[in-house]
């Protein structure tokens, strides 16, 4: 989950994705400028016609990269695609709305929490009726696509979190980064930092989604469940960032700091560590010090599971079921190797399937941790959650705030949390 959701992603696709687009000419057909295909093209079958494809990138235009490569996977298919880009929170509203009206795209990329939304109102179609192929799909990653044991689309690629660490001040403090493998030798790195004259961690911990996806992988890394917020190990969580802001090796601006504030203080040069994601990379070599990333991690050891960002690709259900076939073409297309690793690597993605997650680290050395977090990492719908996510993580993320603040122990939050929650999904 980046900043600002979908809306900040680089500009260009590669080179190797379009290459299937030289030379070759697609077929039209009309539509009624709605982003839907008209009566004459609704009628096209299989082997032709305009198929609409409605994406989260409105920032890329006709002439980017990612058109280009939509574009190409619909000559390869032998159709036109005409493909609208909304914001994701309009995505959501128009794909609702175009499935009561039954004119729902033929192709709907949207991000991973949204599935299952979409799913339970019936707009989506599951893999066993479109046939789209997820052997390959790492079975975490899927799992954000999953619903009532069926699956509902194909994930693009995923970001996640780590712990970005600025070499100069962990050896100014005396830490060894390779040897922060718990809670415990983490905070005790934290305190060496604060008694070199520097500062701890950044983070974000604002009252919204972002706070949330900041801190869940400090919760699962505890042993919770979000089903029950208030357990000794979901209090355990809240309980480190609230005594980490008590011992000052956290500042209290985490409270209002979204993922990007919090990476402009790190990007000062005078905090040890940030949580952070995969799509901070171009900036961590921007900062002008030396940086290294590790695992966040869990409680006892190990690698905590962190949620999964990224978007998925689903074929949103037809009057006319001829047109899954082409449609399912024009997904696999969209998620081939070739094309999977060119759009992950511009996405600062790391791709779903382990035969492109190894050709990224064999391109960038870099992004071997963030492999490894992506292995651990969790769909925040995951274990059958679906549409009840949201309506937990919003009582979470005011027990985190409420701790932090210093009005409620974390205990209590919790357990007002936990009653919050579990009121508003029965």
């Amino acid at each position: 989950m980046r900043p600002g959701s979908s809306g900040r992603r680089a500009a260009g696709m590669g080179a190797a994705v379009l290459a299937a687009a030289a030379g070759l000419a697609a077929c039209s057909s009309p539509s009624d400028g709605t982003g839907a295909p008209s009566a004459g093209a609704s009628q096209a079958a299989a082997g032709g016609g305009t198929y609409t494809i409605w994406d989260p990138y409105p920032q890329y235009d006709k002439s980017s990269d990612w058109v280009k490569l939509l574009e190409s996977c619909g000559t390869q298919a032998g159709v036109k695609v005409e493909r609208t880009g909304y914001d994701t929170s309009d995505l959501t509203n128009k794909a609702l709305l175009a499935a009561q009206q039954g004119n729902s795209p033929d192709v709907l990329i949207v991000d991973n929490p949204v599935v299952s939304t979409l799913a339970e109102a019936g707009v989506l179609t599951t893999t066993e009726e479109n046939k789209l192929d997820v052997t390959s799909i790492a079975p975490n990653l899927l799992a954000a696509g999953q619903l009532g044991g069926k699956t509902y689309g194909v994930p693009i690629g995923a970001n996640t979190l780590a712990l970005y660490y600025n070499k100069g001040v962990l050896k100014k403090a005396g830490v060894d980064a390779a040897a922060v493998k718990d809670w415990a030798s983490l905070t005790a790195a934290l305190e060496k930092v604060k008694a070199a004259g520097k500062k701890g961690i950044t983070f974000s911990a604002i009252g919204t989604e972002e706070g949330s996806f900041q801190f869940l992988p400090w919760f699962w890394g505890s042993g919770a469940n979000l089903t029950k917020l208030d357990s000794p190990e979901g209090v355990s969580a809240v309980a480190l960032w609230a005594d980490w802001l008590k011992k000052g090796y956290a500042p209290n601006s985490v409270i209002n700091n979204t993922q990007t504030t919090s990476w402009q203080e790190f990007a000062t040069g005078d905090f040890a560590f940030a949580e952070n994601g995969t799509w901070q990379l171009a900036n961590a070599k921007k900062t002008g010090f030396d940086y290294g990333i590790i695992p966040i991690p869990a409680k006892d050891g190990g690698t905590a599971p962190a949620p999964t960002g990224g978007e998925f690709v689903s074929i949103p259900v037809q009057s006319d079921t001829a047109r899954y076939a082409t449609s399912q073409k024009l997904v696999s297309c969209l998620t081939s190797t070739e094309n999977s690793l060119a759009t992950t690597t511009t996405l600062s993605y790391i791709a779903p399937t382990e035969a492109v997650q190894a050709k990224q680290v064999e391109q960038n050395a870099e992004l071997e941790v963030w492999v490894a977090a992506v292995k651990a990492a969790k769909g925040r719908t995951s274990d059958n959650l679906g549409t009840k996510y949201p309506k937990i993580s919003e009582p979470m993320w005011g027990a985190v705030q409420a701790a932090l603040s210093g009005s409620t122990a974390p205990q209590e939050a919790m357990a007002a949390a936990q009653s919050a929650a579990a009121s508003a999904t029965q």
